[in-house]
């Protein structure tokens, strides 16, 4: 008897449980490894990526010389200065000064018609010499006893009438020649000034600037009137110098000082007025012209200062950002005198301190930042 046997494909390939499950591990991980492939982020690139540095511009701190000073603006006046009016009635009869000339204290300006007055005094003069005839023989009588005390004293009395009488008329003609009290430039003839015209006081007594005839200003006292803060008081003294500028004047600064502090404080503006007497060697300054004045208050040399704008915004003590080896430390810093755009520097900061000036809002302490400037020294107050 033949006996076949006969073995399947399967049964001569079979493959081990292990290994399929190792397949199957690995067909995973291979799947896993694709996701994180297609979405671009792995491990090690989290790791390595870091924010852009911050560009920021940053200054030098100095030391230098250093002045507190208090600004304010103003204008420039005269201090001797007149407003010069008629103190008579009078048709005008000659004008004699115009707008722009110098001229002397006494000096004629204008000339009023004075045929009326002349005749006054011609009258008042006439009544006292006859009363002072009368006076020289009544004192013979009334040693004599032959003049009453009454009658004598009532013409002494009458004499003394018209010897101011005749003063008064003395002086009212006098006014018809309209003189500058003062030595100056006469810096307005206003139009009313003009052969023929007649001008009048207000009411017999000056009232008003509109009554003017000219007005005369000494350009040799030129002073700028301050309203300062009742706050400054203190910090100011006779004295003190100060820069002034005007705006006429491009790229020029004029020496003054404190000539007259008042003690006395405006209620409703909360100031006192300084008067600053002007140097003005070139003659290049006139009244009314708009100033800017700088009062030095005191000077410090050596000081280490910054710029105000490196001062970080917000509350608390003043503190500032250093650029250090391309990262931002932040300082607390205590600040001293302070000078237009630029303050003093008592500690936190060291010379040559790179302060940021620009961009510091945005920074942390520890920040990686990018100076995108040259810098330049903090410049002297």
């Amino acid at each position: 008897m033949i006996v076949t046997h006969s073995t399947s494909a399967s049964s001569r390939y079979r493959i081990p449980s292990w290994a399929s499950a190792g397949a199957a591990l690995l067909a995973a991980a291979a799947i896993l490894a694709g996701c994180d492939q297609a979405n671009g982020k792995s491990a090690s690139d989290e790791a390595v990526k870091a924010p852009p540095p911050v560009p920021v511009e940053v200054a030098l701190s100095r030391r230098a010389d250093m002045l507190a000073v208090y600004s304010g603006t103003s204008t420039v006046v005269a201090d001797h200065a007149a407003l010069i009016m008629p103190k008579v009635q009078g048709e005008i009869v000659a004008v004699l000064a115009d707008e722009g000339d110098r001229v002397r204290a006494g000096q004629v300006l204008a000339r009023l018609d004075g045929d009326l007055l002349r005749l006054e005094l011609a009258q008042a003069e006439a009544n006292l010499r006859k009363l002072e005839r009368d006076y020289e023989r009544n004192v013979e009588l009334q040693k004599r006893g032959l003049v009453s005390v009454t009658a004598f004293d009532n013409l002494r009395y009458e004499l003394d009438a018209a010897r101011a009488t005749y003063d008064l008329a003395q002086l009212r003609l006098s006014y018809t020649e309209i003189r500058s009290p003062i030595p100056g430039i006469v810096i307005d003839r206003r139009g009313i000034v003009r052969v023929g015209n007649t001008v009048t006081p207000v009411g017999g007594v000056i009232e008003s600037a509109d009554s003017a005839l000219f007005a005369v200003a000494d350009f040799d006292s030129l002073v700028v009137n301050v309203q300062v803060p009742e706050t400054q008081m203190s910090r100011l003294a006779v004295g003190q110098p100060a820069r002034v500028r005007v705006d006429a004047v491009p790229g020029r600064s004029f020496d003054g000082r404190i000539s007259l502090i008042t003690p006395g404080v405006d209620d409703e503006t909360a100031t006192f007025p300084v008067k600053l007497e002007l140097e003005d060697p070139d003659g290049l300054l006139r009244p009314g012209m708009f100033a800017r004045v700088d009062i030095v208050y005191e000077r410090k040399p050596d000081a280490l200062q910054i710029p105000r704008s490196a001062l970080l915004d917000g509350d608390g003590p003043p503190r500032v950002f250093v650029a250090t080896d391309g990262t931002a430390r932040e300082r607390l810093v205590e600040l001293g005198l302070s000078s237009g755009g630029y303050v003093e520097v008592l500690s936190g900061v060291e010379p040559g301190d790179q302060v940021v000036v620009i961009g510091q809002g945005a920074l942390k302490e520890g920040a990686v930042v990018r100076v995108v400037n040259e810098p330049a020294p903090a410049a002297a107050g």
